[in-house]
């Protein structure tokens, strides 16, 4: 249930926000009743850089709820890319273009993308193939992009000031706790697909996704020991993997399945379950 104090509403304990905050709030604790009041003590701390404090500030604080002045955020950060938030399904990153800097021609397969520019003025262009961007649009301050998995896309700096944003990936697209301090050592890192020497798809490295598909493997060898033939297991796991590259988690992948068979909305397991 959620009490309303001063027309605001406190959700606490069930929401919190874990930014270090302690310096802007006289050492009270991290945890705001009140989350307009952290948004403001945020806005207040990111108008406030001082010693470069604000650069302890903006790091990857996911999956954690979390609030913050997305648009004082962006202006504040100065790295070509810094993952804010990292959770299982999205991803926050800030990112800041130099003057006459491109973000690089790229596609993302199986990620959709949302970009909103906070300062500054571009250009994007995006297309079904890298040899035909057939949209192109000038944009500015509160200019939204929006890039559907498989376009291709670029964003250029076209202005005499750096060009802020922040951007949204659904699934992430970068490990948690991406810094990328310049263009250069994006490139240098994931410009081929490698983040410390390990191929990263769709933000997790290979032994990241063995890791997360971990209960299906378990659940697979339970249906190998049950006597299920091949076939069938084959084909519900498959599937299973299928719904989890679609954005599905491996147990609701697993449900999912189990239930088209159980239900007869696929007739084919059933079939298949007790074919010998």
């Amino acid at each position: 249930m959620y009490y309303f104090t001063d027309g605001y509403p406190n959700l606490s304990p069930y929401y919190y926000v874990n930014v270090p905050m302690n310096y802007y709030n006289n050492g009270h604790t991290n945890y705001w009743a009140n989350p307009y009041e952290h948004l403001h003590a945020n806005q207040y701390a990111l108008h406030h850089d001082l010693n470069g404090y604000n650069n302890k500030m903006l790091k990857d604080y996911g999956p954690n709820p979390f609030v913050i002045n997305i648009n004082e955020a962006s202006k504040q950060n100065n790295t070509f890319r810094t993952a804010l938030w990292t959770g299982n399904y999205l991803q926050v990153t800030l990112m800041s273009l130099n003057p006459g800097e491109d973000i690089g021609l790229e596609m993302h397969p199986d990620v959709d993308q949302f970009i909103r520019i906070e300062q500054g003025q571009g250009i994007t262009q995006m297309g079904m193939c890298k040899e035909n961007l057939s949209i192109t649009r000038n944009v500015g301050d509160d200019s939204a992009i929006i890039i559907p998995a498989g376009i291709w896309h670029n964003l250029t700096n076209t202005g005499n000031i750096p060009l802020k944003l922040y951007s949204i990936y659904a699934p992430p697209n970068h490990p948690f706790g991406t810094v990328h301090p310049t263009k250069a050592d994006a490139i240098a890192t994931e410009g081929k697909g490698y983040s410390n020497g390990n191929k990263i798809v769709s933000g997790k490295t290979p032994d990241e996704w063995v890791r997360f598909t971990e209960f299906l493997v378990n659940e697979g060898l339970e249906d190998v020991k049950k006597g299920i033939n091949a076939t069938h297991i084959l084909q519900e796991f498959i599937l299973m993997g299928v719904l989890v590259g679609k954005g599905y988690s491996p147990e609701k992948a697993y449900e999912t399945v189990e239930e088209w068979e159980k239900t007869g909305v696929s007739k084919l397991l059933q079939q298949s379950k007790y074919k010998q």
